[in-house]
């Protein structure tokens, strides 16, 4: 079946500033806060390579922000990469709607067809370390690459490295501290970067790269907490995971799926967007807010020609695109295996108290979040098109309560688009108090109305009141209506 296809890029939550996995920092006075990340991260044994992107709103000159490393990086290990790579990979593989449509009961399949979307320059690094003795910060190295300047430093206490960048002209939040010394107690290094504003002139952007850089680490993880600093409760972190052999999972919180395949009311053609972001925060809260939750995994290897989404939005990325991504292995071998997974994280200081933590699994089950809508035939002027209007009244009151099971949102409102629910809750607001159809955001509540509905229900007509069927009623009554009919002849029999 042909399918139109709409896609939700992840772009819709309230943001003032996106933001890397560590924390913003900035010269005095500039309030920045982190809201939103993405980031891409490739795992071939112990090598890791981030790619982390931002869309910073403001004055580049305020812009800077600190990240923890393993180890020292080397210039070449360090890169600058074209957004771009962020803008395919997030919109192939984010959560879709697809629309389906029914078969006209009265003439052969019709289908529609229509698909739509929703080299760096570098300085060398000083091979001396510069240590300034006051505060226990090192400068292990120093880099200017694309339009950023970047240091890699080493610090022995967390209070020293609060003071340098203090001294150094950056206002950091106030429990700065707090986050840093885990860091430091674990001997990690921190990159920190900024913006060279002479180079910036020249890049010929209007936004600053993704920043890439590559490390070996026997620990598979993201360094959440320094991003917790300046944050205004929650964020929301998207990460593009690709390995050799199949799905990444988080290893020290859970890893869930978000529902995927459920049929949902026509209405959500035009507020998708809204309906996954209830979705998802309907699934936030349903599983403690400490959850990271999968959205898509698939084998995406280059050369393979089977489906890698179902549907697809497009043309899956390129071979050149995995490449600047980070997926290295793909150099040597073009034809070697790449497995891409997804995953959505809203994590705050309280929910998520450690650093998330990954692991590559064998795991080759494809998965996706997908919605499907599918809009009813037309011609239905026939015998077999009034079955089909019968069927079609009770498919639209389910396809209102998977939304609201879905969502949380009560199906009373949505009596416009299944009239039948007015019916049912007047049915049932006879042997329920209150009327059921005002507590429909309660999964007992909508079974009750899902059983209700598959009894049998007339079809609406917008000018009749719908008959509600009682047809499997009568059935249950029938054995004793016939037993009390013999009893009464009998007694008949013997007065005469």
């Amino acid at each position: 079946m042909k399918q139109l296809i709409s896609t939700f890029v992840l772009l819709v939550f309230a943001i003032q500033a996106h933001a890397f996995c560590g924390f913003y920092v900035a010269k005095a006075g500039a309030n920045l806060y982190n809201n939103k990340s993405e980031v891409i991260l490739v795992r071939d044994g112990r090598l890791n390579t981030l790619t982390m992107s931002n869309d910073f709103k403001g004055d580049v000159k305020d812009f800077a922000m600190v990240v923890p490393v393993p180890e020292i990086l080397r210039e070449r290990d360090i890169k600058v990469v074209n957004r771009s790579i962020f803008d395919r990979i997030d919109a192939y593989s984010a959560p879709r709607m697809v629309e389906y449509y029914d078969d006209a009961p009265c003439h052969n399949r019709k289908y529609k067809d229509m698909l739509y979307d929703m080299v760096p320059m570098a300085n060398q690094a000083k091979k001396e370390s510069e240590m300034d003795i006051s505060t226990g910060v090192t400068i292990e190295a120093k880099y200017t690459i694309g339009e950023y300047d970047i240091l890699i430093l080493s610090a022995e206490e967390s209070g020293g490295l609060e003071t340098w960048l203090k001294q150094n002209g950056y206002a950091l939040p106030d429990n700065a501290k707090e986050v840093l010394q885990p860091y430091i107690k674990d001997k990690l290094k921190f990159f920190v970067v900024k913006v060279n504003l002479e180079k910036s002139k020249t890049t010929g952007y209007n936004y600053l790269r993704p920043i890439q850089i590559t490390y070996e680490s026997d620990r598979f993880m993201l360094p959440i907490r320094l991003g917790m600093a300046n944050s205004r409760g929650f964020q929301d972190l998207i990460v593009y995971a690709f390995t050799k052999t199949g799905r990444v999972e988080c290893t020290n919180y859970r890893t869930e799926k978000m529902p995927t395949d459920n049929n949902i009311p026509t209405f959500v053609l035009n507020q998708f967007d809204s309906f996954y972001i209830k979705t998802f925060n309907k699934q936030y809260i349903r599983h403690n807010k400490n959850t990271v939750f999968l959205e898509y995994a698939w084998n995406v290897t280059p050369s393979f020609n089977g489906v890698k989404c179902d549907p697809c939005v497009g043309n899956p990325p390129m071979l050149n695109e995995f490449q600047e991504a980070g997926v290295t292995w793909l150099n040597a071998n073009p034809n070697a295996s790449v497995f891409f997974t997804r995953m959505h994280v809203r994590y705050s200081r309280a929910e998520f108290p450690q650093d998330l933590m990954f692991q590559v699994t064998p795991n080759t089950e494809n998965y996706q979040a997908r919605y499907v809508i599918t809009h009813p035939a037309t011609d239905c002027n026939c015998s077999e098109g009034e079955k089909y209007l019968q069927k079609l009244e009770t498919r639209k009151v389910m396809e209102v309560i998977e939304y609201c099971r879905l969502t949380g949102d009560k199906a009373y409102r949505y009596a416009w688009y299944a009239p039948v629910l007015n019916v049912i809750e007047k049915d049932l607001g006879r042997v329920e108090s209150p009327a059921i159809i005002e507590v429909t955001n309660d999964s007992e509540a909508l079974n009750r109305i899902a059983d209700r509905a598959n009894l049998g229900i007339g079809s609406v007509d917008s000018d009749k009141p719908t008959r509600v069927g009682f047809e499997p009623l009568l059935l249950l009554l029938f054995p004793f209506a016939l037993l009390l009919y013999a009893l009464f002849q009998k007694r008949s029999l013997k007065m005469k």
